[in-house]
């Protein structure tokens, strides 16, 4: 879920992780370079690699974009990022950069990984074991009741919460494990609340919590930040675990995230005559993990060990290329395999298992990728067949 390339930079480079950013002076000419226009997390990589930081980065940028054809181009401001830090001094906020210590390491992962992570609460959370849980804005009592079984369990069980502080789901996630850890991802700044409903809620969570957001104070949520948004969200947890979504919804698009990543993707089973839980069971039938309670979670993911999580502790990131949002499976992977095997003629799906040797949980998680990349296309009777 790349958000960049603008010059021509469609991949970070793969060995290549910025040096802790140290005093102030360095700190602000790292915001004002991911706060340029036309820069986002692959091409900030891919500038402080080549040029060896962020100043040098921010003096080659107005001749890389005149190569690229963009005109009278210059990079952000001084006294804007300047604004930017006195703002997050007013909120006593902290200003986490890619490759600092205290940046999350699961997060760090991540292809598209934020350069800079604004945090207001206990960061120390980010250093723990995580569990994201999503689902629809419009829960019903059972979903609602769900959640909060599983946050308030997971939560005791030494697992922190991560959601997206959004209406429904997220929100009864995030107050069931207010006293155990939980972390908010703002799809806007870290001073906008959004909905505004939820600014009760998310005023505690700032004081027992920890509330996180990559764009910069002020900005308003938009629905293009959404998707932004939910791949944090992913990116900070182990597992997905979705209990009540529709088809097509911010959940889904979270899931997905999540199996870019390579994170567990997990579902709450619902009645099938019930919209709110279409999403969770087509994950389901695509090959997630059935969750019924916590200790559905806790068996797949293991109990939580406590201390600081490592990188090696973090489970590898593939890397695919993306198109938009949707994601577009790397070449030579098993994604790969699969569409070598299908035609348009539908085939049986047990056999297509069968020609490849892999095991099915993964087979099925391919065609779950390749089917929301529109690549695929599943019949009822459990055939699948390239789409036309």
């Amino acid at each position: 879920m790349v958000h960049d390339d603008a010059f021509g930079f469609a991949e970070p480079p793969l060995d290549y992780a910025p040096p802790p950013a140290g005093d102030m002076r360095e700190r602000l000419l790292r915001l004002r370079l991911v706060r340029s226009r036309r820069v986002g997390p692959a091409t900030y990589l891919r500038l402080m690699a080549e040029h060896g930081g962020a100043e040098a980065a921010l003096a080659a940028l107005p001749g890389i974009a005149h190569a690229a054809g963009v005109q009278d181009y210059a990079p952000c401001p001084e006294a804007v990022a300047a604004a930017e830090l006195r703002a997050a001094e007013r909120l006593r906020a902290r200003m986490l950069c890619l490759g600092d210590a205290d940046y999350p390491a699961s997060l760090a992962g991540i292809s598209d990984a934020p350069p800079v992570l604004w945090a207001l609460g206990r960061v120390d959370l980010l250093s723990r074991p995580a569990v994201a849980i999503v689902g629809t804005r419009n829960a019903s009592a059972l979903g609602a009741r769900m959640a909060r079984r599983l946050a308030r369990d997971l939560g005791e069980a030494g697992y922190v919460v991560v959601s997206g502080l959004a209406r429904g789901i997220d929100a009864i996630s995030h107050d069931a494990a207010l006293d155990t850890g939980t972390v908010a991802v703002h799809a806007g700044g870290l001073d906008v609340v959004y909905p505004t409903e939820n600014a009760e809620l998310a005023g505690k969570i700032g004081k027992t919590g920890l509330r996180v957001s990559e764009m910069p104070f002020g900005l308003q949520p938009q629905g293009r930040h959404f998707p932004r948004r939910n791949r944090i969200v992913s990116g900070l947890a182990q597992a997905v675990i979705v209990v009540e979504a529709a088809a097509r919804s911010g959940s889904l698009i979270t899931a997905r995230a999540a199996l870019d990543q390579g994170r567990e993707v997990m579902a709450v089973p619902g009645h099938p005559l019930d919209s709110r839980a279409s999403g969770g069971n087509i994950l389901l039938r695509d090959g997630a993990t059935l969750v019924r309670g916590a200790d559905d979670v806790i068996e797949a993911l293991g109990l939580p060990a406590g201390g600081r999580v490592t990188k090696a502790e973090v489970r590898p990131t593939p890397k695919p290329a993306v198109a938009g949002a949707v994601a577009v499976p790397p070449e030579g992977g098993l994604e790969a395999l699969v569409l070598a095997r299908l035609e348009a003629t539908p085939l049986e799906e047990d056999q297509l298992i069968r020609e490849l040797g892999h095991p099915p949980r993964e087979v099925a998680r391919a065609l779950a990728v390749l089917e929301m990349a529109g690549r695929v296309t599943r019949s009822a009777g459990g055939s699948v067949a390239l789409s036309n």
